[in-house]
């Protein structure tokens, strides 16, 4: 299966999971009163503007999730890596024999091909390294075919695999147009947070099948159409609030998997802002290599979230 109709496989088994979520199954629908939608300010409409560049230059960046291009489980002890049909894992991009790959217990290592160039960091390898993976503090990132490839290290649980990128990849060199809804200042919504007691996790899924306890500092509770909802928040960055949602529009007019949406860091009294204008895709609406989380029960919301990102058509080869 090509990585387009892998993409749109996922897409579909997961509109479907999250629309039964959703759905009927809890009897009839609560439906919010649309609000009238204030008037986007050129303030306001220039903003998101900004917000989506950065957004579109984070995707293109060469190390951004629209260069994936592998994710490789190791489940042997060694593994020959390359693009050559006798590697036993085979890249879709980069020389033909890169090196070997070790398990050894707890650690991973890996030895490059002789006469490939290839570097750790900054650093040129020219014997066997350690490779540590993305849960320990100094990830690292082997390149090759000049840096415009990278293989790393992931850990999902108690599995490990190889995520690989390049900058040649279709998806990135091939990124078409990522539609929105209009920018509304009605999707600007003062939210609460309420904290949980510390150290409480919530369990979250992942679209390869994995399950993951994941810090849940608390939740958020907000109105719309004079309706209450709530979403269980994860950690973000700089003390703020990551969201893992699913609405309405899922499997609709957005990505059938759900979308995210990140928060500055709750005010001293809980205040926290909710735009859902900045609701975007995760990596596997770009990528059949993700591994993105996905919404927890909790955040299946019984509304229809019209702002933010829409579902990004795949690329068609």
């Amino acid at each position: 299966m090509n990585a387009c109709n892998a993409r749109a496989a996922i897409a579909a088994l997961f509109a479907a999971m999250l629309l039964s979520a959703c759905g009927g199954e809890r009897g009839p629908s609560v439906v919010a009163a649309e609000e009238p939608a204030p008037e986007a300010s050129a303030e306001l409409v220039a903003a998101q503007q900004l917000w989506r560049d950065q957004r579109r230059a984070q995707l293109l960046a060469e190390d951004g999730w629209t260069s994936l291009v592998g994710l490789h489980w190791l489940e042997l002890r060694a593994h020959f890596v390359g693009s050559s049909a006798s590697s036993g894992i085979r890249l879709a991009m980069g020389p033909e024999k890169l090196g070997l790959v070790e398990q050894d217990g707890d650690r991973v290592y890996f030895t490059p091909e002789p006469g490939v160039d290839v570097a750790l960091g900054d650093a040129p390898v020219k014997g066997r390294v350690e490779l540590r993976d993305d849960h320990q503090p100094e990830p690292g990132v082997i390149l090759f075919d000049e840096g415009r490839g990278r293989l790393s290290l992931i850990r999902r649980g108690e599995r490990r695999a190889l995520r690989v990128k390049h900058a040649d990849a279709p998806t990135r060199t091939g990124l078409g147009e990522i539609p929105y809804w209009p920018v509304d200042a009605g999707w600007q919504l003062d939210a609460r947070f309420v904290p949980h007691p510390p150290g409480k996790t919530l369990e979250i899924a992942n679209i390869v099948g994995g399950l993951d306890a994941v810090p849940n500092p608390g939740a958020v509770e907000f109105s719309r159409g004079g309706v209450d909802y709530r979403l269980e928040a994860l950690e973000g960055t700089e003390g703020g609030l990551f969201l893992v949602f699913a609405d309405r529009t899922s499997g609709h007019e957005s990505y059938g998997a759900g979308r995210y949406l990140e928060t500055a860091a709750p005010d001293a009294a809980g205040r926290v802002v909710l735009d859902f204008n900045r609701a975007y895709n995760p990596p596997c609406a770009f990528t059949a290599y993700a591994t993105c989380p996905l919404p927890p029960p909790e955040n299946r919301l019984d509304l229809a979230v019209t702002a933010g990102e829409k579902s990004y058509p795949p690329t068609r080869t």
